[in-house]
């Protein structure tokens, strides 16, 4: 509390009454705020606790600070934390050069599986191009821009400084991802892609016509991770919520969502006219199967796109709940099985692995754990599965009868359809009774009934422009 100096006190009769009079300043008896207790992720000297990745930019401690100079030849450089952080609170403070183009790397992983190592992730960019958007959110060697700054945000555009230092405020806490710029708002984003990672500082790769030798720098680097519910900060900014959204990037690729995340539209049951009435629910942006004791196809039974495809790629995020079974079937017709159980057809398994007897059956050994080619072919058993409860990304890609599983990015297995390798497995397999089964130019996409809680978003699939 700050008190008055009284030393600087005068006394003044007015009407019988003393005046006080101080010469000095009245301040404010309100206490100080609360310092936020940060972690230094840099000792100021050394690049203790950082290792480099990528390109090969030139990293040196100087004057304080990490500073990244860009070179001729070589692809994107990152300077990344040894450690990884899922919910955080991250200040620093950077000086770029006008000409470059540079970020902060958060919640960034490089996996082997993953495009030979490429670090992949959020991206809090620094712009200083006439474009000003700085504080932006990008998702590197993914998706694209998420949270471009909008047009009318017209503060934080003009927030940035050119040649002088500038302070980030960067909050990640849950799917929810928030960005100041000098302390003005930047950024509102709600996504879930990713929860855990490192933290990068990126040196662009530089253009033929572009001056090596150009420098940024990063400075007075802090982080929290404990009792952010307490520090975090509100933003006066509508949040931009990826969930069942292309990004621009994924547009311009000839992505379409399959889903829109709130109607039924453009799906219906697979031995119905229209979408089932019971045993699958759409809430909050999420499509659930709901558990009815685990009988294939009993009770809402599956559901099945309105369109056919032939040569596609899809991908889909779904969540398992403990023991589980579901799966994404391709190549269906439904006019094939009217019997009990599911519509026939190619089949990318869901299953919790660990606690599903199904994980340990099947004519072909581990053919029928998840992302494996249901009952045909095994997965790579070094699959990046995350646990139940979380959430996995499908893809699955087919063009000209080659066909590949991915799961969370990695590949995890690919075949021939109509090859002979591929006849054999199937005359080895239950679908044998199937004259020509997975055979067909074109079918439907299925998401499975098998009677357990399943959830699915982000189906979202690409077509060659002229099927």
């Amino acid at each position: 509390m700050k008190y008055l100096n009284v030393s600087k006190l005068k006394s003044i009769r007015y009407g019988g009454v003393f005046l006080f009079m101080a010469s000095g300043l009245l301040l404010s008896c309100e206490p100080e705020k609360e310092a936020i207790p940060y972690t230094d992720l840099f000792d100021g000297e050394t690049l203790t606790g950082w290792t480099q990745k990528g390109g090969e930019a030139i990293y040196e401690v100087r004057d304080n600070a990490i500073v990244g100079t860009t070179v001729k030849n070589t692809p994107n450089s990152f300077m990344t934390t040894d450690k990884m952080y899922d919910d955080f609170i991250l200040e620093l403070d950077f000086k770029v050069d006008p000409s470059m183009n540079s970020g902060i790397q958060i919640r960034s992983n490089s996996f082997p599986y993953y495009m030979n190592g490429r670090i992949h992730g959020y991206q809090v960019e620094i712009d200083p191009s006439d474009r000003a958007w700085s504080a932006g959110i990008y998702d590197e060697a993914r998706r694209g821009w998420l949270h471009p700054l909008a047009d009318d945000n017209v503060k934080a555009k003009q927030a940035f400084k050119q040649n002088d230092w500038n302070h980030y405020r960067i909050e990640a806490i849950g799917d929810t991802l928030k960005t100041w710029i000098n302390g003005v708002p930047a950024a509102h984003l709600i996504d879930s892609q990713t929860d855990s990672g490192f933290i990068g500082l990126q040196v662009h790769s530089i253009h033929k016509d572009q001056k090596a030798g150009t420098e940024i720098a990063w400075k007075n680097i802090k982080i929290l991770t404990e009792d952010l519910q307490k520090y975090s900060m509100k933003s006066p900014l509508p949040a931009v919520n990826m969930a069942n959204k292309l990004t621009k990037n994924e547009k311009d690729q000839g992505w379409e969502l399959l889903w829109d995340g709130k109607t039924t539209n453009g799906w219906r049951g697979a031995r119905l006219e229209t979408f089932p009435t019971k045993g699958w629910e759409i809430k909050d942006g999420i499509l659930t199967v709901l558990s009815s004791g685990g009988e294939e196809s009993a009770a809402g039974g599956d559901i099945v796109t309105t369109k056919n495809y032939g040569d596609f790629e899809i991908m889909v995020d779904f969540k398992l709940t403990e023991g589980a079974n579901s799966g994404i079937k391709y190549y269906v017709d439904t006019n094939i099985n009217k019997g009990k159980g599911s519509s026939i057809g190619l089949e990318y398994q869901i299953l919790d692995d660990d606690k599903h007897p199904d994980a340990k059956k099947g004519n072909h050994e581990g053919s029928r754990t998840v992302s494996s080619l249901y009952d045909l072919i095994k997965a790579d058993p070094k699959k990046p599965i995350k646990p139940i409860g979380e959430w996995n990304t499908a893809r699955i890609v087919s063009k000209d009868n080659h066909v590949e599983h991915y799961l969370n990015g990695a590949k995890v297995l690919e075949y021939e359809r109509k090859s002979e390798a591929y006849r054999k497995l199937v005359s080895e397999s239950k679908y044998v009774k199937w004259p020509n089964f997975g055979e067909l130019d074109s079918g439907q996409i299925l998401l499975q009934d098998h009677g357990d809680r399943v959830s699915f978003k982000n189906i979202k699939i690409k077509t060659p422009k002229n099927q």
